[in-house]
């Protein structure tokens, strides 16, 4: 037998393991029945085999003193035996002393009324959604064992499920609470769909039934809708790092208008992948709208919460992203009649304003005419009040001198100059007789002969 102990010492030997040599140790004498006694009395028993029996006592290990086994030796064929007796089995029970090691590892006791195993959950080997907490009923999975370091029977622990879906419930709100706490769940920060968009990026498995939905229905509503499948793994252990890298290649691609995330029904354990607190992160930073269609109508996952639209089935997706093509054109030619009546009711409503705004503008342009033809009536007539031919009109005349200046005082006449008169009609020549001086400049009369020319 070959011992399994993990992160102990070396196995001992073969020789060291094997208690139990190909002669067996002398069985329990059985008392002889009444035949038997009779057949001895009658036929003398062989001389005894002193020797015989001394040499298989030192032959099997343990036996005598002489052959007594390491602790080692002892421990790992208890280990070997009872790992070989029991094969994984389902133990239901209480938890209680619960401790989770630095290294990831479990430790705790598994307990009813009437007894407790201490059990180990190896964090390389476990699938556990959360951790236990104590007083929780659970049911494990796992293979009955030794310790050998310690001589300790324990159950290791690779599966566990609590009543109902307790650790399924406790893992969804951890990490719902992350998230909710970075804003990722926040309706603010969802993206609308584009209407109209050119190419549909798909992460799902290569071979399941959700990539036939989404490509069948984008077929039927509209066959210029390109698909990418960008595959990945949707269930097991390696399906988070797959669907995180398939969503780090559709944001380094860059080239899709909307992202699909999903996968057809299956149990709870076949959906879990998308319950991944990495899975949910990566999908919140995908830089494109994405649609999360996990499962049926009734399954919800994180992937769901955080996505900007959540798609009850594959299906449900392919419908939300592709519009169906003939309900583009008909919308289409609606719009273009549209267009075309807005556009006639635009130029008749611009030709009336127009046609207003025209006889606005004469009906103006005429009023200013009118407002100008007064002003200048009026500026004229304050013009000709001011002209010297208006005065002349009245019976006024200017004197000028021989020189053809105007002359405005007395002061600048002497007797005998000639001057001109000029009437309103015409001018007169005449020659001042006399001046005389009006101290308080007041109006002189000047005395002058003289004809009209």
């Amino acid at each position: 037998m070959t011992a399994r102990r993990r992160g102990a010492a070396p196995s001992p030997s073969l020789g060291e393991l094997e208690l139990f040599g190909a002669e067996s140790p002398p069985r329990e004498k059985r008392e002889p029945s009444r035949t038997a006694s009779r057949a001895a009395r009658a036929v003398p028993p062989p001389p005894p085999r002193v020797e015989r029996i001394e040499r298989v006592e030192e032959a099997v290990p343990g036996t005598t003193a002489g052959a007594a086994v390491s602790v080692m030796a002892l421990t790992y064929t208890a280990k070997d035996v009872l790992e070989g007796a029991f094969m994984p089995l389902w133990v239901r029970g209480e938890v209680s002393d619960f401790k989770a090691h630095r290294n990831g590892h479990w430790y705790f006791c598994l307990r009813d009324a009437e007894a407790q195993i201490r059990c180990v959950a190896w964090a390389r080997d476990r699938r556990i959604p959360a951790r236990p907490e104590d007083g929780m009923q659970i049911a494990a999975l796992g293979q009955l064992t030794v310790y050998a370091a310690r001589g300790d029977m324990q159950f290791a622990v690779t599966r566990m499920e609590a009543e109902g879906d307790g650790l399924w419930r406790k893992a969804l709100e951890i990490t719902r609470a992350r998230l909710q706490a970075d804003g990722l769940l926040d309706p603010m920060r969802k993206r609308a769909l584009p209407r109209y968009p050119r190419r549909i990026a798909v992460i799902t498995s290569r071979d399941g039934a959700a990539l036939r939905d989404i490509f069948a229905v984008t077929q039927r509503r509209c066959p210029s809708v390109e698909v990418v499948l960008v595959p990945a793994a949707v269930q097991g252990d390696s399906a988070p790092e797959s669907l995180c890298y398939a969503l780090d290649q559709v944001a380094r691609w860059g080239d899709a208008d909307v992202l699909i995330i999903g996968r057809g029904g299956g149990a709870r354990e076949d959906l879990w992948a998308f319950n991944d607190e990495r899975v949910a992160r990566a999908l919140a930073a995908c830089p494109i709208p994405t649609i999360s269609a996990v499962g049926h109508e009734i399954d919800m996952s994180i992937c769901d919460l955080v996505a900007d639209l959540r798609a009850p089935t594959p299906s449900a997706a392919a419908e939300a992203a592709v519009p169906v093509q003939s309900e583009m054109r008909e919308r289409l030619r609606g719009t273009a009649a549209l267009l075309s009546e807005l556009t006639a009711d635009h130029v008749a409503r611009a030709r009336t304003v127009a046609a207003e705004a025209a006889g606005r503008m004469a009906g103006g342009a005429a009023r200013r005419v009118d407002r100008g033809r007064l002003q200048l009536q009026s500026a004229a007539t304050a013009l000709n009040a001011l002209s010297p031919l208006a005065t002349l009109e009245r019976g006024y005349a200017i004197v000028r001198n021989d020189q053809g200046r105007t002359v405005r005082s007395v002061r600048a006449l002497e007797p005998g100059s000639a001057v001109d008169l000029v009437l309103r009609d015409g001018v007169a020549t005449a020659t001042v007789d006399r001046v005389t001086p009006n101290a308080a400049d007041t109006p002189v009369a000047v005395s002058a002969s003289g004809s009209e020319p």
